[in-house]
């Protein structure tokens, strides 16, 4: 058996818009690659001019050594014969037809025969069985998406684009498209990229990340390097972060964090010394952890990163509580916080009550440093 073909997506475009200039470059292979960004970023128009719906003012669209689009060369691909398949945010189906009609829609130069093999696999797929022949207004919103996934693959594109697929359903649907999704990635042997400005869901649904800004490519690699180690502080923020501080190199594997007054020691290896304020160090709110009280009163001594903490205020959701707390000394003021620390509600309920101050920690492999 010979090797399954390579998987290949390279865009560097730039497209002039009335508020802002899109400006991208990247490569995508057969790995899910999520595109994260705040709104008027740049997510769905750079969709857009890959399936053909948006011209660039000038670059470069290749999709396995097919040329969709080339300023220089005058190359420019209609839509129709960019075997690239869009799966829009509201679905576009259409109304006054069914089902089954829906999903063949893009498959009317292939012999009927064809066309009824493609369906029958494609509704198999998709978990359509018993609705080919039901209108999308008698379909729930997570059925009308998959038969909106349905109609992309069952013409066979070499890329898959999803534009914030998950965002017009409920929690409990989002829960389960999502699943149904990563199934599809796992037998999808094209390229696919999906637009969201959910962190987690980019997250999870990704291998690959791609942090857009004011239509500029801030981060892009493997998910869990732009999340471990965050490139800049609007990549961290954008990312999810919630705790940062001006900080300065003390050592290869120490830094004085100055917003927060205590001395970090991190895995991370940094540059040489530099003048206060030049650096920038982070931890996500969910790596702070509590050291446990017979920790506090060992002999050994408390582990390293650990510091006194006094709660300042909390804010419950139904299953985890952020905490609010301050270094060095009880806080006075309801805003004077350093830190954000995620706790679980049962975790919350146990320790709620001990006399303060609190012993946190900040590992030292969870404790990033970046330029500003």
């Amino acid at each position: 058996m010979g090797a399954e073909p390579t998987v290949s997506l390279e865009v560097q475009i730039v497209l002039r818009l009335a508020d802002y200039t899109l400006e991208v470059a990247f490569q995508a292979g057969d790995a899910p690659l999520s595109i994260l960004g705040p709104s008027a970023a740049g997510k769905t128009m750079t969709l857009r001019t890959i399936a053909g719906l948006e011209r660039p003012s000038r670059g470069r669209i290749v999709l396995n050594d097919r040329v969709l689009f080339d300023s220089d060369r005058r190359i420019d691909v209609p839509a129709r014969h960019r075997r690239v398949a869009m799966l829009f945010q509201h679905y576009a189906l259409f109304p006054h037809m069914t089902v089954a009609a829906n999903i063949v829609f893009g498959l009317q130069d292939l012999a009927a025969a064809e066309r009824t093999m493609r369906l029958d696999r494609i509704v198999a797929q998709t978990h359509l069985d018993g609705l080919q022949n039901r209108y999308p207004r008698e379909l729930s919103g997570g059925e009308q998406q998959r038969v909106a996934l349905a109609r992309a693959l069952v013409t066979e594109p070499e890329a898959l684009l999803l534009d914030e697929p998950l965002s017009a359903l409920d929690t409990h649907l989002r829960a389960q498209i999502e699943y149904e999704l990563l199934q599809t990635f796992q037998v999808y042997r094209g390229a696919t990229l999906l637009v969201t400005h959910n962190v987690a869901e980019a997250y999870r649904l990704g291998k690959n990340l791609l942090v857009l800004s004011k239509g500029r490519v801030v981060a892009f690699g493997p998910k869990s390097e732009v999340f471990t180690r965050p490139a800049s502080l609007e990549v961290a923020r954008l990312t999810g972060c919630k705790n940062f501080s001006r900080a300065r190199a003390i050592g290869p594997h120490e830094i004085e964090a100055l917003d927060w007054g205590c001395r970090l020691h991190t895995v991370q290896e940094l540059p040489a010394a530099t003048a206060a304020g030049e650096l920038r160090a982070g931890i996500r709110a969910h790596h702070i952890s509590l050291v446990e009280p017979e920790a506090v009163g060992a002999v050994s001594g408390l582990p390293e990163n650990t510091f006194p903490a006094w709660v300042v205020r909390t804010s419950e959701a139904p299953f985890g509580v952020t905490v609010y707390l301050r270094l060095r000394a009880a806080s006075e003021g309801f805003q004077e916080y350093d830190l954000q620390a995620e706790v679980s509600q049962n975790d919350w309920r146990r320790i709620q009550d001990r006399p303060q101050p609190w012993q946190v920690r900040l590992p030292a492999e969870s404790v990033f440093v970046m330029g500003k």
